[in-house]
């Protein structure tokens, strides 16, 4: 029995309307929970993207820069190293009453500078040995000659060729022999 005064237990259709009417509150609540959490995800992304943006449009401005200078300066440490060769030729031109053998020593002094220096440069003689099979990648022929050597080695070095780093700036002028 129940009297106006109790409750009575609640049916199933109601606890049915109870859990929609709770799930139907929670809802929008939930949506604007994931609303406010992507909208959060969204401007750090965003903040995320603009530094990163920067971040790579600064590595590229530097990047340029520094091509920029490579190019601008690329032959300051060979002109370092040609120098003390200009030091000795005006040296020498600056004493003209030296002798005959005082230029010459000189001049070899000069020259053995030179080297020196185009070898810390890392540019290197190309002077093949008389007998030495041509090479057409480092040696230029000028002439071909009867020679009792075997067919296309050099006979004579008419001027010696240059390369930097494995590449030839210059060739060596050769002649070589004919075939017979």
């Amino acid at each position: 029995m129940t009297t106006d005064n109790q409750h009575p237990d609640p049916t199933l259709d109601e606890l049915t309307a109870q859990a929609a009417a709770a799930a139907a509150a929670s809802v929008p609540q939930s949506l604007e929970a994931k609303l406010a959490e992507t909208e959060t995800r969204l401007a750090e992304m965003s903040d995320a993207y603009l530094r990163a943006k920067a971040e790579a449009e600064n590595i590229r401005r530097r990047g340029e820069e520094d091509v920029s200078k490579a190019r601008k300066f690329a032959v300051e440490g060979f002109a370092e190293a040609m120098l003390p060769v200009m030091d000795s030729l005006s040296a020498a031109i600056a004493r003209p009453d030296a002798s005959v053998e005082q230029v010459l020593e000189g001049v070899h002094a000069t020259l053995r500078q030179l080297s020196a220096a185009l070898e810390r440069n890392k540019v290197l003689e190309i002077n093949p040995a008389t007998g030495t099979k041509f090479d057409p990648h480092q040696h230029q022929a000028i002439s071909m000659v009867p020679a009792d050597q075997d067919a296309n080695t050099v006979v004579t070095v008419l001027q010696k060729g240059f390369s930097i780093s494995d590449r030839v700036l210059r060739p060596a002028l050769v002649t070589v022999s004919a075939p017979k």
